[in-house]
Parts: structure tokens; C-alpha cells; sequence
């Protein structure tokens, strides 16, 4: 069986989900039923780190936060696969505890 190579064109109109991943935590749950106005939850990603962009919880890029006409937006600094093992390697979400997500 072949595919045509434009045989594939209609999945261009499938709807997906793209997500950017501010950061993560882990908290037990009577901190999270805790939680209130002005509470404060630390994520464990530091501010000038680039942030994940994932498609449909796969990662696929990574990128800085800008401001366009009063909305945030994201500026795609990197694309997964680009640059080799290195660039997936660092794409691939981490859990806490150093859990790997990777297979």
C-alpha cells in the first residue's frame, strides 16, 4: 500500500490541542485544598528558562512568552528534532523527584 503524498493533505484541517507548560509542582493535597486568594505556588521552572509548547501532550517546541497587543503570546525559539538527540532530550518533560517521562 502507498500514500500518495498529498494523500495526507487533509490532515491539515484536524483540530488539535497546543498547550504551554509554565512549570510544575507537586504538593500534597491539604496544601492544595489550602489554597486561596493570594496563595503562592512555586514552579519548578526558573524564569529565564524557555518554555514547553506541547501538541496534544507531545512536545514539539520551546519558547519565550511576549506581550502582542495587550494578550500574551509565545515566541517559538526552538523545534523539537532541530538539532538532534540534544534538542528532544531537553524537550522531553520531566517529572519531580527525577522521574523521566522518556520511554
Amino acid at each position: 500500500m502507498s500514500i500518495h503524498p498529498r494523500g495526507l493533505d487533509f490532515l491539515r484541517d484536524v483540530d488539535v490541542r497546543l498547550t504551554v507548560e509554565l512549570g510544575r509542582t507537586q504538593m500534597k493535597l491539604k496544601d492544595v485544598l489550602s489554597l486561596g486568594p493570594e496563595s503562592l505556588v512555586v514552579l519548578d521552572r526558573m524564569t529565564d528558562e524557555l518554555l514547553d509548547v506541547l501538541v496534544n501532550g507531545k512536545a514539539i517546541a520551546r519558547g519565550e512568552v511576549v506581550s502582542h497587543n495587550g494578550r500574551f503570546g509565545l515566541r517559538i525559539v526552538e523545534i523539537a528534532g532541530m538539532e538532534g538527540d540534544a534538542a528532544e532530550d531537553a524537550l522531553s518533560p520531566a517529572l519531580p523527584d527525577g522521574e523521566d517521562t522518556r520511554p
